[in-house]
């Protein structure tokens, strides 16, 4: 599932993520240590992290003696630190979810995890000066109410309940659209709210799911619904989970705020204090991490693609080498662009590979079990390529299709509160409806806060995946900072064709055309960033980095 992901563009930041989450809990932690009783890294580097294409926390684990955690946000060490989700992370600066920064520290091998918080608690209040402490807070979340309910009281004394989701229709095409019925058996309200979330997340925005029905005892139902990205192209034979509640359960299921016990940030400093002198002699880079052993094997042209990282293995199949040599350089999917020179061939022979990394890259995982971490696998990757194809390559500046952001009508509204987090959120802002019910063409919403629309334009090559691929000069002549809610269809579900689509400038994203006025009634970004925003996207030529390989064999040396 892990190359998986790689292939939806949008989905790229929440591998990280998951990454990060083997090493953090979902409970609020008990409370600030005190500095007496908090151990500390025998050393560490801190500094801003590097512009990447696609910025998301990784690590949080200790290779031998060496301690990283890279492009982490001051939420994500926060909520490292304290064994907290990022969401219950409250108050602060601004900045807590823009800037981002890399640490690399030492500590004893096998240091323990609760060790390594710790450790790195004592880092951000010694480098940050922050101060924090626990309390309540109210914050988005889905609620859910009870209207008449249509439940049946169970007559189960035993104890036992669950629910289970029923199997699909045998022999469905590939591109059925489904249907999940999931059967429940003396079922509390209060058990169920968490697993609702966890059968139908996707219409949740990562947002937490709280039972307020009041109801009592337990009880038996069934309830089927429709999955939010195939809605859409289900029409009037889908049902969303919201309808489904209220029409199957008679339960109500809306956004809402509810208080939640948080993590409350007094004050901290978006410059750290300076490293050590030598810093870089005394902590150098760790040497490249290769894979111990590795198959390559011609891939089956119709198989699917697949693969992930197990442990010390990874293990992928019917692979393209242009799709291995975009993850292991880190570039842009979408992009075509980004890599020059690449033959025809790359893109439409598939391999599988079955490799196995050595003991001493390894990190050790907060699970006990060693594990591979994401940057190393990179790293690995493009050793072998470099090795098996004989690849020569390059990076240089080339113009590439870009876009800058320019007035045409603005319609943006001033930020409510200057102290507010600055950052974008997917869902509606507090008290707007949520267009994607009505519409379930239009599947991205995102509420952004307190942002200037230079720091949007860095955020969009993420947040619009396959619409934008580097970051969006600002030309607006506008200096403000702004609230405002975007509406749009991703980049799959706008139709081939070209018009108007393109925000009214003749824009178009780079290996796509959009369609004007579309019949499936999809909304593109540049649509959507003119008549919401009154702004235009307006296509441009910009010098970017793009890696230009030089020399490729079609055929890897052998096993």
């Amino acid at each position: 599932m892990f190359f998986r992901l790689f292939a939806r563009l949008s989905l790229l930041a929440l591998i990280g993520a998951a990454l990060v989450a083997q090493n953090q809990a979902q409970a609020p932690a008990a409370g600030p240590a005190s500095p007496a009783s908090t151990p500390n890294f025998t050393i560490a580097d801190v500094h801003a992290s590097p512009e990447v294409n696609f910025p998301f926390v990784n690590g949080g684990n200790l290779h031998g003696d060496r301690y990283t955690l890279r492009q982490a946000t001051m939420v994500d060490l926060i909520s490292n630190a304290y064994g907290l989700d990022a969401s219950m992370v409250q108050g602060g600066p601004s900045w807590l979810e823009l800037d981002r920064f890399d640490v690399i520290a030492q500590a004893p091998a096998g240091t323990p995890a609760p060790t390594l918080k710790l450790m790195l608690r004592s880092l951000l209040a010694e480098r940050f000066k922050l101060v924090v402490h626990n309390g309540n807070a109210p914050l988005p979340a889905y609620v859910l109410t009870a209207v008449k309910p249509k439940m049946t009281p169970s007559a189960d004394n035993s104890g036992n309940s669950e629910c289970v989701p029923q199997p699909q229709p045998a022999n469905q095409p590939d591109n059925a659209i489904r249907t999940l019925v999931v059967d429940c058996k003396n079922m509390s309200m209060e058990k169920f709210a968490p697993i609702l979330q966890d059968f139908a997340g996707g219409y949740f925005d990562n947002k937490p799911l709280v039972d307020s029905t009041s109801l009592k005892g337990n009880f038996d139902f069934e309830f089927k619904w429709t999955p939010r990205g195939q809605l859409a192209r289900a029409g009037s034979d889908g049902i969303s989970i919201f309808d489904a509640m209220d029409k199957q359960l008679g339960l109500k299921l809306e956004l809402q705020t509810a208080p939640r016990p948080v993590l409350l940030v007094d004050s901290v400093s978006e410059t750290p204090t300076p490293n050590v002198a030598g810093i870089e002699k005394i902590l150098p880079p760790l040497p490249p991490a290769q894979f111990e052993v590795a198959v390559i094997k011609p891939g089956k042209p119709d198989a699917p693609t697949q693969g992930g990282i197990h442990g010390d293995r990874v293990d992928v199949q019917s692979i393209p080498l242009r799709f291995l040599i975009q993850i292991a350089w880190n570039l842009n999917f979408g992009d075509k662009e980004v890599l020059v020179g690449l033959p025809d061939w790359a893109s439409k022979d598939r391999y599988d590979i079955q490799a196995k990394a050595s003991a001493e890259d390894l990190s050790e995982a907060a699970s006990g079990n060693a594990q591979i971490e994401f940057e190393e696998v990179r790293q690995m990757l493009q050793a072998l390529l470099i090795d098996r194809f004989g690849i020569q390559a390059h990076m240089e500046n080339r113009p590439v299709t870009a876009y800058n952001f320019e007035a045409a009508g603005p319609k943006l509204k001033p930020a409510s509160d200057p102290n507010e987090r600055t950052k974008c959120d997917e869902g509606p802002g507090p008290g707007e409806k949520d267009p994607r019910a009505t519409t379930p063409i239009i599947n991205r919403v995102l509420h952004c806060q307190n942002m200037t629309l230079a720091e949007f334009g860095r955020q969009l090559p993420f947040l619009a995946a396959g619409y934008i691929y580097s970051p969006v000069v600002d030309d607006s002549g506008l200096q403000g900072r702004y609230d405002f809610t975007l509406s749009f269809s991703s980049i799959g579900r706008v139709q081939s064709g070209a018009g108007a689509g393109d925000g009214g400038g003749g824009s178009t994203p780079a290996g796509a055309s959009l369609a004007a006025a579309d019949p499936n009634g999809a909304i593109s970004l540049f649509d959507a960033v003119h008549r919401e925003l009154g702004l235009k996207l307006d296509k441009v030529q910009r010098p970017v980095p793009v890696l230009v390989i030089d020399h490729i064999n079609e055929q890897p040396t052998a096993n």
